[in-house]
């Protein structure tokens, strides 16, 4: 953790970041940054660009630059000593950031440069940098008295420990349960591609047998395959019970009051600034205009889903009773017989797919179809020093071979690494002078390892993963804006930042791409051409069922926030059940606690914005229509994305640049169409 560190274009050194060292080096760069900062307030002949703003950035962007690597460890590669260091860090961290949006030296510094005769100067990326900013003072309590100031700093503190010690929870109640079954007659049904995972996993923990973990390659894999009955509904338990009052391992992690007490802050938070709710603090910095749009919107498109939903959920019900005489479709049985009923109407699993998606071949496929629409060449560069051995490295450059971004790639899930699948940022663009700096992202997913000396295969939904991740990727590292604030995805509405990267699945559908990521492991043999027209037929397979599920996260989410009322408490249980009532068509067994797992808001960034992305949804169907109307390898198509959209960044509403790539707003239509429900 030395200060080596901060030079330009350096990549972090995993290897030599070592739990114990991250106080002193975080407490160091506080000191200097704090330090520098008051030289640089110190000005008497007032404030511009270069001797105010820059000087700034640069001070944020080297403690990025330390943070990130820190903060990426603790999520990929998690350990008691690291957890302890990072949640200290952490709480030093959010003081600094918390006194820096309430300066007000700093903030009456933007001010005076925004009013100044120079404003108008400057670029249309520096002067969204500006107003950005000024905007984020206002959120951040700048206009408050110092008690109100006071207490603002306190709630985002305690906020950064919640959210930590919420994801913590989650972490250790996913690995706190695991299930060593000695009778492989248990666990019939399940693939052998399974069977060997939990054969390995086993003998990690020096066990004979197969080893059921949480761990979601294998809960999904136990759900759509495990043909006993018991076997599914203890690994649904367990799973739909993490870190909550119920469940085997009940009150042991238990979120409920992390999540009462998050709730009653942000509500706090946004009562300070003079806001009715947090879901009005959350929609500042987002397209959409106002609660109301948001509700009709996720209504909306719940009311034209609903019968099309009912409907997919009463063909698994009649499949299940015709060939298992199941009288009612219990929670854990409804993954199972949907994959049966799929295999049924299209002879097709995402088992059956699974040898056609090596790892190699699949990421090669990727990197040739980005090739083909945006002209970028991405290589393999060794000897990176990483966190992990199963960790590689790229670099990509355009076709006038200038390097414009670099990532890693993390792809299976492990013991101590974070569920799901995310786009970090490790370095962002900037330039200095004569200097830029290249952006460099992380790229990370949870799929079935390599096994049995067999390249990792993936199932087709694993690849669509992996294509929106590297659309978040390229997003970042494709950028040609050089002021950080507005650079990459910094400074996207959050309800647009899922544009690039829903707009890359599109490809996993497409018959000249499928041509380019699917070949055999073993004979490299291309998908046949009636596999892929099932995969086609299958596409929709309740693709309804998958649209209210959605759409009961996002109402949720938002109508937590939306409707907080401190004389009530966060009724977190009861919106979430009305939710339900009014949206969902499968009914969760009554001590279902999905609430208490869900990271996305409760740990993440997505708190009042889960529908972000349908939102996004529309926007990147509409998108794609273009290139399903030019062609959708067409490389003027293909040029026009990547200047309109991906290059620009933050530097300019979302909205606008949408409209420069489609010559028109966004409508509803192709995302319907895209889902087999009628507009």
């Amino acid at each position: 953790m030395s200060n080596s560190l901060l030079t330009f274009n350096d990549l972090p050194p995993f290897s030599s970041i070592k739990a114990e060292d991250i106080g002193p080096a975080i407490d160091q760069l506080l000191t200097e940054s704090r330090g520098a900062i008051d030289i640089i307030l110190d000005k008497e002949d007032g404030y511009n660009w270069q001797n105010f703003i820059q000087p700034l950035e640069n001070i944020k962007d080297r403690i990025d630059k330390v943070w990130s690597p820190v903060s990426h460890l603790n999520a990929v590669m998690n350990s008691d000593a690291l957890r302890v260091a990072y949640n200290n860090a952490l709480e030093k961290l959010t003081t600094f950031n918390t006194e820096l949006s309430q300066d007000k030296r700093i903030y009456q510094g933007y001010h005076q440069i925004k009013e100044s005769n120079d404003f108008s100067a400057y670029n249309p990326a520096q002067q969204k940098v500006i107003t950005d900013a000024l905007r984020d003072f206002h959120l951040a309590g700048i206009d408050l008295p110092k008690d109100k100031q006071k207490r603002f700093k306190e709630i985002k503190q305690r906020l950064s420990q919640l959210t930590s010690s919420f994801g913590d929870n989650v972490l250790d109640a996913t690995h706190a349960w695991k299930k060593l079954v000695t009778d492989k007659s248990e666990l019939s049904g399940l693939p052998d591609s399974t069977l060997s995972m939990l054969a390995q996993t086993a003998k990690q923990n020096d066990a004979q047998g197969w080893m059921l973990t949480l761990d979601f390659p294998c809960f999904y894999a136990v759900m759509s395959y495990a043909d006993k009955r018991h076997i599914r509904k203890e690994m649904h338990d367990a799973y739909v019970t993490r870190a909550s009052d119920q469940g085997p391992n009940a009150g042991e992690f238990d979120n409920t009051s992390l999540m009462e007490e998050i709730l009653a802050l942000r509500y706090e938070l946004a009562q300070l600034l003079g806001l009715d709710n947090y879901a009005e603090y959350s929609l500042a910095t987002k397209m959409a205009p106002s609660t109301d749009t948001v509700l009709s919107f996720l209504n909306d498109l719940a009311e034209k889903s609903r019968a099309y939903a009912e409907n997919d959920l009463q063909e698994v019900k009649d499949y299940a009773k015709e060939h298992d005489n199941i009288d009612e479709l219990r929670p854990w049985d409804t993954g199972y017989y949907s994959e049966k009923l799929r295999k049924h109407k299209y002879d097709i699993t995402q088992e059956t797919l699974k040898p056609y998606f090596p790892e190699p071949i699949v990421l090669q496929g990727l990197f040739d179809i980005v090739n083909k629409i945006f002209g970028l060449h991405i290589k393999q560069i060794d000897d990176v020093d990483v966190w992990h051995q199963d960790v590689k490295f790229f670099e990509i450059s355009d076709e006038q071979g200038e390097l414009r971004g670099k990532f890693y790639i993390d792809l299976y899930a492990r013991p101590n690494k974070r569920g799901g699948a995310w786009m970090g940022e490790c370095i962002c663009r900037k330039k200095q002078s004569d200097m830029l700096q290249i952006p460099v992202a992380y790229l990370t997913c949870n799929f079935s390892p390599p096994v049995d000396g067999k390249p990792a295969l993936f199932t087709h939904s694993e690849v669509t993963t992996l294509f929106h991740e590297f659309g978040h990727g390229l997003h970042h590292m494709l950028t040609q804006i050089d002021y950080t604030p507005v650079s990459g995805i910094n400074g996207v509405a959050w309800d647009a930042v899922e544009l690039p990267s829903q707009f890359m699945e599109n490809f996993c559908w497409e018959k000249q791409s499928i041509d380019l990521i699917a070949r055999h492991y073993e004979t490299g043999d291309a998908l046949p051409h009636d596999l892929f027209e099932k995969l086609i037929a299958a596409k929709n397979f309740q693709s309804a069922l998958q649209m209210l599920r959605q759409l009961e996260f996002a109402l949720f989410d938002f109508r937590i926030h939306l409707e907080y009322d401190p004389s009530q408490g966060a009724r977190v249980q009861q919106i979430l059940d009305d939710v339900r009532k009014h949206v969902a068509v499968i009914k969760p067994a009554e001590y279902n606690r999905f609430q208490h797992s869900f990271s996305h808001i409760f740990a993440g960034g997505y708190a009042a914005g889960y529908y972000s992305y349908k939102w996004a949804e529309v926007l990147s169907a509409d998108a794609f229509a273009k290139f399903e109307e030019t062609g959708i390898f067409n490389p003027a198509t293909g040029k026009q994305f990547l200047h309109t959209i991906l290059e620009k960044g933050g530097s300019r509403e979302p909205m606008e640049l949408f409209k420069d790539f489609r010559e028109r707003e966004p409508t509803i239509d192709a995302l319907l169409k895209h889902n087999g429900i009628a507009a």
